[in-house]
């Protein structure tokens, strides 16, 4: 009998995981469950096309001929409503019955909605699937004034489509500055300053106490908790994502913020794996679980599934430093690695549109942010896969060109 690999979820996580066993395993079975009405498509491109940037036509991926060439069925508009951990099966809201040898949890989330009156007004928009970027490009190109909530990655994308569309928008941001875990209000200031030449301004320690909307039910403004109103007919708002764990609530699979696994993608179930934004995976090069939700993260972390799927015993490890990059602005931005995490930092400015940031964590790098120069990323990214103490000579990271040669041997050497 061939083996049989269930994936609940056709993100960038479960497809690589599904290419992966399909190549390991011609003759498995492998059934791709999603409860998205489209095939996996580029949810980095989605929002160029939210600016108006792209046609919907490059957004695909994996068309479903993909799937039928590998055969790898893939079943569209399909809810999982139970997983049956015990008898390797688990149930569709239709009532069908799909057993398996090896599963994989990758269901992603959902965005986190603002617990605020009249959130869910018309005219109010998060942002995560194409459906939603579709939603968003048809408000937009008929709005006039906008709002934004959530100063972190995917907020600043609501902002970076204000102003392709030249929607005049005031961003609310709480703290003294745009995603002030990982930047200072120094590296900040050129992003605030890019905003507002798009002609949106940020608004610093504010947030929403509440929305105002019309007689039609569509929002007319958002009304700050100093009680300064914002008018606006557009608002996007990314404070998060809730992980999609509700078919997971009545299983043993081990839970804390996400799916809790190792460094070989295994959840604390026997043949059950997890992938993807919602894992809080072991991280090797840390020494602890975390989490991150790149793209790149989440496909690596799909291949190393698939592999350990169909290892008798897991070898693959997943070992990885993260990138998320931000195109909206005549510079380059990169994040890497853990940025908002650390004990201590480090951080220089070289210039109106330069500057650079790294967070250490018992004297190793750990993550980092690279404004306007993106040239010292694979240096940085050297030295935290090598573990490197850096603690005595941080003053040499932030030299304009980074000498790995005149920093400390690597670590046990």
């Amino acid at each position: 009998m061939p083996t049989s690999y269930v994936i609940i979820g056709d993100g960038i996580a479960g497809s690589s995981a599904a290419e992966t066993i399909r190549e390991g395993d011609p003759d498995a079975d492998v059934t791709v469950i999603t409860d998205e009405g489209e095939a996996l498509y580029n949810r980095i491109l989605i929002k160029e096309f939210a600016k108006g940037k792209l046609p919907e036509a490059p957004m695909s991926i994996h068309q479903p001929g993909w799937y039928d060439d590998r055969d790898i069925d893939l079943r569209l508009d399909t809810l999982v409503t139970d997983i049956d951990t015990e008898g390797h099966s688990l149930t569709t809201h239709e009532g069908d019955t799909i057993d398996y040898d090896k599963l994989l949890i990758a269901t992603g989330g959902t965005p986190t909605q603002l617990p605020v009156e009249n959130s869910d007004a018309e005219g109010i928009h998060h942002f995560w699937t194409f459906e939603d970027a579709r939603g968003i490009e048809a408000d937009i190109t008929e709005a006039e004034k906008g709002v934004v909530v959530g100063a972190g990655l995917l907020g600043i994308d609501f902002a970076a489509i204000c102003g392709a569309q030249e929607v005049e928008a005031n961003y609310l941001m709480r703290g003294e500055c745009w995603w002030r875990y990982a930047l200072s209000p120094e590296g900040a200031r050129i992003i605030h300053e890019a905003l507002e030449e798009k002609n949106v301004t940020p608004v610093f320690d504010s947030g929403v106490d509440s929305f105002e909307v019309d007689d039609a039910g569509h929002v007319t403004a958002a009304v700050a908790p100093d009680g300064e109103t914002y008018d606006c007919d557009f608002v996007g708002i990314a404070i998060g994502l809730d992980f999609n764990l509700e078919v997971l609530q009545g299983t043993d699979i081990e839970l804390d913020e996400g799916v809790v696994v190792d460094e070989h993608m295994r959840t604390s179930v026997e043949d059950v794996y997890a992938a993807g934004d919602l894992t809080r995976f072991y991280d090797v090069i840390l020494g602890e679980h975390a989490q991150n939700g790149s793209w790149g993260s989440a496909k690596e972390q799909g291949s190393i599934a698939g592999k350990n799927m169909l290892a008798d015993e897991p070898e693959a490890e997943f070992r990885w430093v993260s990138s998320y990059s931000i195109t909206h602005f005549d510079f380059p931005f990169l994040s890497f690695g853990h940025p908002t995490i650390g004990d201590d930092s480090v951080e220089a400015s070289f210039g109106d549109d330069e500057w650079r940031r790294l967070a250490l964590k018992d004297g190793k790098i750990v993550g980092g942010v690279l404004i306007g120069n993106l040239a010292p990323q694979s240096k940085y990214k050297k030295l935290i896969r090598e573990e490197r103490d850096v603690s005595d000579c941080k003053d040499l990271l932030m030299e304009p060109e980074v000498d790995l040669d005149k920093l400390a041997t690597p670590a046990g050497q």
